[in-house]
């Protein structure tokens, strides 16, 4: 399987074409071990990197996004780790984990030291490869769940947020997060790029902001739309462009990220 890896990175257009295509595989391998060891049965996949797997966004993420929906005392996010570091192990992987499980949200590094180097990415043999898993093991109420079976890189059946609560959450990580990021934004240009896609799911969106102190009035079908350019009238474009352009697959432009194409799509 490394040498699948060092296909698919020569394949790349650029280097950071060619990281990103080296961290997605990695995060394909990780998902089909949590898979494995039913990991996907308590969780349900989302964000940035679960609406690329799933929905084919043009966008490369960094991190796997969970929410612990179902039967949350059968679930040890360091047994998991335990199952990534074996697997991995195996095939001649350098691995190291780091965990964070004593807050609500649990937080893990996987490490790969040395893949960078050895796969011609890096000139720094000790320079690391790594991708987060975060897990909300007290998420909001209100999200709707979905299986879907894809193939990317390997076969997966992913547990995850439906096309509405993905919506949700994004807007929600606008709404909140102390400063705006291009990539956040560029996938608001995304979603509100495609006209069958769902609005969000409002019970979700405002449950979310509720618990992470939100002090204005619950959102409606009506008004969440003004709500959310009026927190976008501050954005720099041209930085969030910037932001957002290394992680953009090959002919994919960023320079589609402005204020005018937001907002047509957004609330005109």
């Amino acid at each position: 399987m490394k040498d699948y890896l060092a296909l698919l990175v020569r394949a790349g257009s650029s280097p950071d074409h060619a990281r990103n295509v080296a961290r997605e595989y990695l995060q394909a391998r990780i998902l089909g071990t949590l898979q494995r060891v039913g990991a996907m049965i308590p969780l349900a996949f989302h964000g940035g990197t679960a609406l690329r797997f799933l929905y084919g966004t043009a966008r490369y993420s960094e991190d796997l996004d969970f929410a612990l929906e179902r039967n949350g005392s059968q679930f040890s996010l360091r047994a998991c780790l335990r199952a990534i570091h074996t697997e991995m192990g195996a095939e001649g992987y350098g691995v190291e984990l780091k965990v964070n499980d004593r807050k609500t949200v649990h937080s893990a590094l996987v490490r790969f030291p040395g893949v960078l180097h050895e796969l011609g990415l890096s000139p720094h043999r000790s320079e690391v490869l790594a991708i987060k898993i975060e897990i909300d093991t007290n998420p909001p109420a209100g999200a709707v769940l979905a299986t879907t079976v894809v193939r990317r890189h390997v076969v997966l059946q992913l547990q995850h947020h439906d096309r509405a609560s993905l919506l949700a959450g994004k807007l929600h990580a606008l709404l909140q997060r102390p400063y705006l990021k291009g990539r956040d934004l560029y996938d608001l240009l995304w979603y509100q790029s495609d006209p069958n896609w769902p609005p969000p799911n409002l019970t979700l969106l405002n449950n979310a902001l509720k618990q992470t102190g939100w002090t204005g009035a619950a959102f409606t079908e009506d008004d969440w739309r003004q709500a959310v350019w009026r927190r976008l009238e501050t954005a720099r474009w041209k930085e969030a462009a910037a932001d957002v352009r290394p992680f953009l697959e090959p002919g994919a432009d960023a320079g589609l990220l402005t204020a005018e194409n937001v907002k047509r799509l957004l609330v005109t």
